[in-house]
C-alpha cells in the first residue's frame, strides 16, 4: 500500500511504563497496536485498561487488534491437534483485514505493534505478523529492550543462525528466502499457542 510508512514493533517485557513510553517516543511512535489475544499480563500496568490510560496520558493511541492479529485463536480451524498453526491463521479474513488496518494507520502514524516478549524472534508479532506483512512489501523494524532498532532483514538473519537452518549437500541451491522462510516454519512450530498450555497471553 502506497504511503505506508515503517512499522515498529515492541515487546513490553518487564518494563516499567515510564520507560516503555520513553522507548515509543525516541522512535516517535504515536498509535500502539496490542497484538496480544488477551491484552492482560502480570504487571498491571500492561493489563489492557492500565495501558491504554496511560498511553492516552502521554498523547499516544492505542488500538486492541488481538482479535485480527492475535496468536492465540477462537477458531477451531487454526489448530492441528492442539495447537495453534500459524499458516492456517494467515488464511484468515480477519487476519488479512488486521494487516489492512495496520497498513491503512501507518500512513498517518507510527504505528508499533505491541506484543509481551522482549526479543521479537519469540514472538508471534515477528514470526506470524511481520512475516505476512512483509510479504505485503510493508519496510519493519523490532525497538529492542536497550532502545535499539533492529531491521526485519537483520531480525531474519539472527532466526536463520539461531535455527540452524542452512544449505546441505543435497540442496546446495537453496536461496536466502527459502532459507528464511524454512526458519520460520521451524519457529513457529516452536512457540504457537497450545490449548493444553496455562497462562499463555498471546
Amino acid at each position: 500500500m502506497n504511503g505506508t510508512r515503517t512499522i515498529l514493533t515492541i515487546g513490553h517485557s518487564t518494563h516499567e511504563l515510564p520507560a516503555f513510553v520513553e522507548l515509543l517516543k525516541r522512535h516517535g511512535v504515536t498509535a500502539v497496536a496490542d497484538v496480544r489475544s488477551q491484552p492482560r499480563s502480570r504487571l498491571e500496568q500492561f493489563c489492557r485498561p492500565a495501558l491504554e490510560a496511560g498511553l492516552k496520558a502521554e498523547g499516544l493511541q492505542y488500538v486492541f487488534l488481538g482479535r485480527e492479529l492475535g496468536a492465540r485463536r477462537d477458531e477451531p480451524e487454526c489448530y492441528i491437534d492442539d495447537r495453534a498453526d500459524y499458516d492456517r491463521i494467515a488464511r484468515l479474513p480477519a487476519f488479512a483485514a488486521g494487516l489492512e488496518r495496520i497498513e491503512r494507520g501507518a500512513q498517518t502514524h507510527v504505528i508499533a505493534l505491541m506484543c509481551a516478549e522482549k526479543d521479537p524472534l519469540d514472538c508471534h508479532r515477528m514470526v506470524l505478523v511481520c512475516r505476512h506483512l512483509s510479504r505485503r512489501g510493508v519496510t519493519i523494524a523490532h525497538i529492542l529492550a536497550d532502545g535499539e532498532l533492529e531491521p526485519q532483514a537483520e531480525a531474519e538473519r539472527r532466526l536463520v543462525k539461531r535455527m540452524g537452518v542452512e544449505r546441505t549437500l543435497f540442496e546446495p541451491n537453496v536461496s536466502e528466502e527459502e532459507l528464511i522462510q524454512q526458519a520460520y516454519d521451524k519457529r513457529a512450530l516452536q512457540i504457537a499457542y497450545r490449548t493444553t498450555h496455562e497462562g499463555a497471553t498471546e
